[in-house]
């Protein structure tokens, strides 16, 4: 028997979870020379990411959203990257890299998985092996968060050369890429920021421009950094941002959301004051979720993997070590504390 932490969740939170409240550590153990049934292997947990949509998911299971939530005193799941330690299924031969798919990718050191869940919810990954690129990428730029930025900016903003493209939370996950992927396609890139020190990164990045929105009044800053008005708005705010943008967005501007952070952990969610904007601006605002596109994914490789090798984009993490430190790992995206992606890293390969 060895050792085998695992990620619980224990309590639904009302505003930020909390570490050892909502979430703990569960100090279980795995018989690694058992045998296995047909069709079951067992992985070894390398890297897990955390995400702000992790925070929806900690909710009563009663309630529907388009990704289910945490069972209670279950472990936690998320995009994760493994490898195979042990195989009685020929899909999964020992040495294989398995990427753990967004909600279904467990989080525990050591996981044995069925050819049944197997199915939807872990794929081979080897070409990690050969690339050069960093296993924590395919968390990251090459899994949800990337496909994120480029299917959302692609096939919902459809970016025009010489359009001013505005990304908020622009140097996380997603919104790094989505200021890299616009460049690439000849807009004007404005991003946001809460530090200088992100500022700074973005602009070193390709940004056109960037500003710290802790430094004034949103709307004022918008009309400051992005002069010609904007065109593609890329969300991942909401509330006041989201009001600022529509103050300043130009007749038929596309707004890309993925998400509005600033209320996941409110009780009463923030109202709009600028939504009739919308009507009179012509604004085209759509929501999206990348799970329901996974018919897109392999373009999505085909086209950034190669980025990423030649150095065309960059990709900022923000590594923390140690599964028993995803709680508090996930809180800090969730309180913007991270720089890049937030990435979890339990053990080598």
């Amino acid at each position: 028997m060895v050792a085998n932490k695992q990620v619980i969740f224990t309590k639904i939170p009302k505003a930020y979870p909390v570490a050892g409240e909502h979430m703990k550590i569960n100090e279980s153990s795995i018989d690694l020379d058992a045998e296995l049934p047909k069709g079951n292997f067992i992985l070894k947990t390398l890297e897990i990411s955390v995400d702000p949509y992790m925070r929806g998911r900690m909710r009563d299971e009663s309630i529907k959203s388009y990704t289910p939530a945490f069972p209670m005193n279950k472990p936690m799941s998320g995009d994760t990257m493994s490898v195979v330690i042990k195989s009685n299924n020929p899909d999964y031969k020992v040495g294989d890299l398995v990427y753990g798919r967004t909600s279904q990718g467990i989080f525990e050191e050591y996981v044995q998985v069925t050819a049944e869940y197997a199915k939807n919810a872990y794929v081979v990954r080897n070409d990690a092996k050969s690339n050069g690129l960093p296993l924590s990428h395919y968390v990251g730029v090459l899994a949800m968060p990337g496909m994120t930025a480029y299917y959302g900016l692609h096939e919902i903003g459809k970016p025009k050369k010489g359009d001013t493209l505005y990304v908020s939370a622009a140097s996380g996950a997603v919104g790094q890429l989505v200021g890299q992927f616009g460049k690439a396609a000849g807009c004007y890139v404005v991003g946001s920021a809460g530090s200088d020190e992100k500022v700074e990164y973005l602009k070193s990045i390709g940004f056109d421009d960037a500003f710290n929105y802790k430094k004034g009044d949103y709307e004022e800053l918008l009309k400051k950094h992005c002069p010609n008005g904007i065109d593609v708005y890329f969300e991942g705010v909401g509330g006041k941002m989201l009001d600022a943008v529509l103050a300043v967005a130009n007749n038929f501007a596309r707004i890309v959301a993925c998400g509005m952070i600033s209320q996941y952990n409110l009780e009463k969610p923030e109202p709009l004051y600028n939504s009739m904007y919308i009507v009179t601006k012509r604004i085209k605002l759509d929501g999206f979720i990348i799970m329901d596109h996974m018919d897109y994914e392999q373009k999505f490789l085909d086209k950034v993997t190669p980025m990423l090798v030649s150095g065309q984009v960059k990709y900022r993490e923000d590594i923390v070590k140690g599964i028993e430190n995803v709680p508090e790992a996930l809180i800090g995206v969730l309180r913007g504390e991270n720089f890049g992606k937030r990435v979890v890293h339990v053990a080598d390969l």
